[in-house]
């Protein structure tokens, strides 16, 4: 199919799991798809995965991106754009039809469909190079992660009770647990702090000041209140921000915790719109959640983009 300008079939924005999964989706429905990526997510830190099926020794979440890059370069009617897409417009055309367009800095682009997989922002401690430690021993997925803390010691950041729950779930894999607020306030309720002590896990409420560590490996924590606190790993449980600025500039519905509401299809509620991976939910954010969100995303919009004389209505 050939492109035209700055218009396409369908714009994708996001290039992360759910992203690049909606694109390869598209692009054997040999739709004209824009892809856009910013070169953030959290599948640019340096976590390895192993839950994803077909890879022994788990595969690095980078190393999956550059693999979703290579399969879509056999299909030259999906371009990808590295840029940033900071606001969404929709244009009703008149007889249901109706065009969005996608304005960032670089300038406009145009489609008939959009998906959006622009995730979430994760709440992390900020200290001297602390960007180096995601994926490597600071994470924020016991799914994910939580197998690899095998005896390790471990320092569960949070002040609220999932942070407690967390702490408690993890003492299947190893006893040596503190929990660190990280704040000067504890919303831990006393039942979830008796639980900690019923499983001689220390709670710790002060801030952290520096950290001790190379390469992106913990040695220790020291906080604010002097104490030093050996570790190996920290799961840091302060939340996360989706990111649906783009979703609420075209009316599209969140739910009470700020997620893009979607059905089991990936559909927003306004026609057109489609929305996979972390930023269409609470839970279940893995990256095989994110693949198959995209894939079904994009299935809906391929069927979207028919002529009503193809559609089985």
């Amino acid at each position: 199919m050939s492109k035209n300008g700055n218009t396409f079939e369908v714009m994708i924005i996001g290039g992360g799991p759910a992203g690049l999964s909606a694109a390869l989706y598209l692009a054997r429905y040999n739709r004209n798809t824009a892809l856009f990526d910013n070169g953030r997510g959290r599948s640019t830190w340096h976590q390895v995965n192993h839950n994803y099926l077909g890879f022994p020794g788990g595969v690095p979440a980078r190393t999956l991106r550059e693999l979703g890059y290579e399969q879509l370069a056999e299909y030259d009617h999906v371009t990808v754009l590295e840029n940033k897409i900071e606001s969404l417009r929709c244009i009703e055309l008149g007889d249901g039809r109706r065009e969005f367009i996608a304005m960032g800095q670089a300038g406009e682009w145009k489609a008939q469909a959009v998906i959006l997989c622009t995730g979430v922002v994760d709440h992390y401690p900020h200290f001297d190079g602390w960007d180096e430690y995601v994926g490597r021993s600071m994470f924020w997925c016991i799914t994910c992660d939580g197998y690899g803390c095998i005896d390790q010691c471990v320092v569960v950041r949070g002040n609220t009770n999932e942070t407690a729950s967390v702490a408690l779930q993890l003492s299947r894999f190893t006893e040596r647990i503190s929990v660190l607020t990280d704040s000067h306030d504890n919303e831990i309720s006393e039942t979830f702090q008796q639980r900690l002590r019923n499983a001689n896990i220390p709670l710790i409420m002060d801030k952290i000041d520096t950290v001790e560590g190379k390469n992106g490996y913990f040695k220790a924590i020291t906080t604010q209140g002097g104490q030093r606190i050996e570790l190996d790993q920290l799961f840091s449980f302060q939340g996360a921000t989706p990111q649906t600025k783009l979703a609420l500039d075209v009316g599209i519905e969140v739910n009470e915790s700020g997620y893009i509401q979607t059905d089991v299809e990936q559909k927003t509620n306004v026609a057109g719109v489609y929305a996979a991976g972390d930023v269409t939910r609470l839970f279940s954010h893995q990256i095989t959640t994110a693949v198959h969100e995209g894939g079904q995303a994009a299935s809906a919009a391929n069927y979207y983009l028919y002529p009503l004389e193809l559609k089985d209505e």
